[in-house]
């Protein structure tokens, strides 16, 4: 692993090549660290890439041309070395590519590339995979980023709130033994905001499908913004550790999302999954601002 660093007149942000996860994005400013920092204690990562899989499987397992495999939770990317590719002072690029032991778990041929671009004081997360074989290609690719909660010292969580660019309700799916249960729930907003409470994320992650938002906002309790995050996704979650008064929040934006507890069809067959005949190349972002 190696901790890489890039910078403009704004913004710092440091990137591990260990999952290319981002570790640490900072205002020079104030000095302000907005990422969580990786306490075991509560969860051990930062922002990690989940490609090929979001969220579980049926069983653990899925089926592709009548084999069944098993694959992890949120994939094999984020425990796996990438490689640099470029480096410049607003921009950076790594690369992972398929392997033997990836094609055992995982039997489509792939080139993901993850980028981290600076513009004044936001971060811009690329995500690309590319098809290099003759075949077909199905995965899903998600973010996972931690952004601390409260950001003041001293500050109770359930005194700060989530501005979605909703203003009434969203819809979210029940989690169920950690898969879609088929049922909805209404999660009101009050003229767009969340409220955060001890018990939110208890069951599970809120999951938010069929692009009821795009923004979300971190407030402080005097009603100031101090972070947004910006998506086109389809699905996104907003999750933090059940039972463990985490001091940090996850807006995840997803191309894709763990099965639901009635799926029975093929990998190629899952819901918001993605598709890449011979030799296209897939392409989303998301955005960070401070």
């Amino acid at each position: 692993m190696a901790l890489f660093q890039i910078g403009n007149d704004n913004i710092t942000i440091q990137i591990d090549s260990m999952g290319a996860e981002l570790k640490s994005l900072k205002r020079l400013d104030t000095g302000t660290e907005y990422m969580w920092e990786g306490d075991p204690a509560f969860w051990n990562r930062t922002s990690p890439v989940l490609f090929p899989l979001i969220g579980g499987l049926k069983n653990d397992e899925y089926l592709h041309e009548g084999r069944r495999y098993k694959l992890e939770k949120h994939g094999f990317a984020r425990n796996m070395q990438f490689t640099l590719k470029s480096q410049t002072n607003k921009e950076i690029w790594f690369s992972l590519e398929s392997n033997e032991e990836t094609m055992k778990k995982y039997p489509f041929a792939f080139l993901l590339e993850l980028g981290y671009e600076l513009q004044e004081n936001t971060v811009i997360v690329k995500w690309k995979v590319t098809n290099p074989s003759s075949g077909d290609l199905y995965f899903s690719i998600g973010g996972h980023p931690a952004i601390r909660c409260p950001i003041l010292e001293g500050a109770k969580q359930t005194d700060y709130r989530i501005r979605l660019d909703v203003k009434d309700k969203v819809m979210t799916s029940v989690i169920e033994s950690g898969l879609i249960s088929g049922e909805k729930e209404e999660c009101p907003l009050e003229d767009g905001y969340l409220r955060i409470t001890e018990n939110m994320f208890d069951i599970d992650a809120l999951v938010i499908e069929d692009h009821q938002a795009h923004e979300t906002a971190f407030v402080k309790p005097d009603g100031s913004t101090y972070l947004t995050v910006r998506f086109d996704a389809p699905v996104f979650g907003i999750w933090s550790p059940a039972g463990k008064s985490a001091p940090f929040i996850c807006i995840e934006p997803w191309y894709g999302r763990c099965d639901s507890l009635d799926y029975a069809g093929t990998w190629a067959e899952r819901e918001w999954g993605q598709h890449l005949a011979a030799g296209e190349c897939f392409e989303a972002s998301y955005q960070i601002i401070v």
